[in-house]
């Protein structure tokens, strides 16, 4: 990739670091937020019936999660940077175990909505050293291909949490879903302390304090080909998240399908997901990865339209249809946004990668509450939030990495 900033060269290799395994503990780390998000999505209309209260409280204990995630990220990036990658994680897992089974015992809405923030918090911590953790290792289509295949694995988790949440609500209730989150939790903490190499040397770490984490933050904000790719994925991102947070309320209460079906469609979105996301693998020898990103936010703005149009027919089949594409389009805009905006800031990836997340988990944070705004009838309010997010994903690229950036 050629930008206007010189970039490092890669690491030298990490021993151990290379590998199926490194692959699998990365993807696991990265799907504590898809886990923490989608697993407890069936029990939503249940969850508010049993709390008594509406569904716009409900789905506060999403916003809430994700602003944890954002802030997580934002302070331990910059952490990583300076501390290596190995021990913020295994503290960050740890807690997120901890705060999981606590929202386990949360006996109201409220109580649930201020714990979910301390797991996304300590869920955050996973998310943005998983990916310092690959810049550490790898740079521009290299580091693409790597996210790409870090899709793949955690992908798997939009398929399986649903499904998996469907499961626990039939011998049990909402709670056991939380104390199921901390045992895997439990479980990755275990699998990390065992095999989870350093990949940033002592070396390589940044000596400064605060006032550095500060010029680092302030050198990201002012430059505007990272801010485009940044702000891309989390605007696509939030286009995403309108799905997740509104799609039970609209497809269970206003279409009728049964938890069952929901969870299914949910996995097969998911599966259109992974196949994209191994197919930019294989693009990326041919094509470049803004190119790439380009193409496929302009079909996630497409299929915004599709969706809108079919809430306000209220079609149930061309819904579907939109949603599976919505989804599908980030198994490629997710790696390559996220390779061409850590590609120009090697040396703090740590601190970039928190921008990154906190951007991300912010416009997500905001989706949330728009989804609820309103009757979620035929699913309007959701589709109207997916195609304003998408939209101005796309614009962000066109606006702000055009004239000086070329991948």
């Amino acid at each position: 990739m050629v930008s206007s900033q010189p970039t490092a060269p890669p690491a030298q290799p990490v021993p151990h670091a290379h590998g199926r395994l490194l692959v699998v503990m990365l993807g696991l780390i990265t799907a504590i937020g898809p886990l923490s998000l989608d697993m407890y999505l069936p029990a939503f209309p249940a969850l508010s019936a049993e709390l008594g209260v509406p569904d716009a409280q409900v789905q506060l204990s999403l916003t809430t999660c994700l602003i944890g995630l954002a802030a997580g990220q934002l302070v331990c990036g910059p952490l990583s940077d300076r501390w290596g990658r190995r021990r913020p994680l295994i503290i960050g897992v740890g807690a997120y175990a901890v705060f999981s089974f606590l929202c386990a015992l949360a006996p109201n809405a409220p109580v649930l909505a201020g714990v979910r923030l301390m797991e996304g918090i300590a869920g955050g911590v996973g998310v943005v050293v998983a990916r310092a953790i690959v810049r550490d290792l790898y740079s521009g289509v290299a580091a693409a291909k790597y996210f790409s295949r870090l899709v793949l694995v955690f992908g798997v988790a939009p398929i399986a949490a649903p499904s998996l949440g469907s499961a626990v609500l039939k011998v049990t209730s909402w709670h056991g879903i939380f104390v199921a989150l901390g045992i895997i939790a439990t479980l990755l903490l275990a699998l990390i302390v065992w095999r989870m190499p350093e990949t940033l040397p002592p070396g390589r770490r940044s000596p400064g304090g605060l006032a550095d984490t500060a010029r680092t933050a302030r050198t990201l904000f002012t430059d505007r080909i990272f801010l485009g790719y940044a702000l891309a994925q989390a605007f696509a991102f939030a286009a995403l998240f309108s799905y997740i947070s509104g799609s039970s309320f609209v497809l269970q209460d206003g279409y009728g399908i049964s938890p069952t079906t929901f969870s299914l469609l949910f996995g097969l979105n998911a599966c259109g997901l992974i196949v994209l996301s191994q197919a930019n693998g294989r693009l990326l020898d041919r094509f470049a990865p803004r190119g790439l990103l380009l193409g496929t936010l302009t079909a996630q703005a497409s299929a915004g339209g599709v969706i809108l149009a079919a809430a306000l027919l209220g079609s149930l089949p061309a819904l579907i249809a939109g949603l599976f594409a919505l989804v599908s389009t980030i198994g490629m805009v997710t790696p390559n946004a996220t390779a061409l905006a850590l590609d120009r800031h090697p040396e703090r990836a740590g601190t970039a990668a928190a921008l990154l997340g906190g951007f991300q988990a912010v416009t997500a944070a905001l989706a949330a509450p728009l989804v609820g705004f309103g009757d979620s009838g035929r699913g309007g309010p959701m589709a109207l939030a997916i195609v304003s997010f998408a939209l101005v994903a796309l614009l962000s690229v066109l606006a702000l990495t055009r004239s000086r950036a070329t991948a």
